[in-house]
């Protein structure tokens, strides 16, 4: 395992409020008062990201970029030559499928990317790499998946991405030998700002197609101000990916990718 992954799973939340918390118990004799600062920072940042109306707040100041009109699918083929659909993860060796399977926030991606496909007469392309080096990759899975459930083939795989920068440079490198330019990309909401960055960045013409939007109304028992284990998971991805856009034009601005 990576020790950037182990890194990552500490130093953001939740680990980092686990961390908090036991820096207090350590901590409590020697110096109370700093424990006691962990404590309320680890139990409250905790507390705070178990509330889905944390989830929606912050999900609005990251999904920037608005849904498509459904009356635009139909016409997308006049200005794109493929849908791109990001891969989301895997669930790995599932008993009932006997195999690796796409993760819910991928089959997301897939549904809606069906959906487009249908309407518009697009090729479509899936680009997700390996699982720690290990076959299949996660744009295979989503191939067969929309072979398999929705009857659509898929012209490209590009099967070598680890991170958001490299589907677009991997993207890209294909499609610019196919003479290929306008793509509509297809993930979630949050995740689109810094996935049309980096698709511009390596040459591409953008059309967004959000799904799968948090800033909504949360529909939840008080408002939203009542925790729940699903809120810890969702703010988890949101300050991943805040974190992760301020990344990328730190470290990647002015980096075009060459095919």
């Amino acid at each position: 395992m990576p020790i950037r992954y182990i890194l990552k799973q500490f130093l953001l939340p939740p680990g980092l409020f686990l961390l908090l918390l036991l820096a207090a118990w350590w901590l409590r004799r020697r110096f109370p008062r700093l424990a006691l600062l962990c404590f309320v920072a680890g139990l409250g940042g905790m507390g705070l990201f178990s509330l889905p109306v944390v989830v929606e707040w912050s999900a609005r100041a990251l999904e920037t970029e608005p849904a498509l009109d459904q009356q635009q699918w139909r016409t997308l083929a006049q200005q794109a030559e493929v849908i791109v659909v990001l891969g989301g993860g895997r669930e790995l060796a599932d008993p009932g499928w006997g195999a690796d399977q796409p993760s819910l926030l991928a089959l997301e991606r897939v549904r809606f990317a069906a959906r487009l496909a249908k309407a518009s007469g697009l090729p479509l392309l899936t680009s997700g790499g390996l699982h720690y080096g290990a076959l299949p990759s996660e744009a295979a899975l989503m191939a067969d998946v929309l072979v398999g459930d929705y009857g659509l083939s898929v012209r490209w795989q590009e099967g070598l991405s680890r991170t958001t920068w490299e589907n677009a440079t991997g993207t890209a490198q294909l499609l610019k030998k196919a003479g290929i330019s306008r793509v509509v990309l297809v993930t979630q909401a949050w995740h689109m700002p810094r996935a049309r960055w980096s698709f511009e960045q390596a040459g591409l013409q953008v059309i967004s197609a959000p799904m799968g939007f948090l800033g909504t109304a949360n529909g939840r028992p008080a408002g939203g101000w009542l925790p729940e284990s699903k809120a810890v998971w969702q703010n988890g991805l949101l300050l991943n990916e805040a974190v992760g856009l301020l990344a990328y034009r730190l470290f990647y601005k002015g980096a075009v990718a060459q095919p």
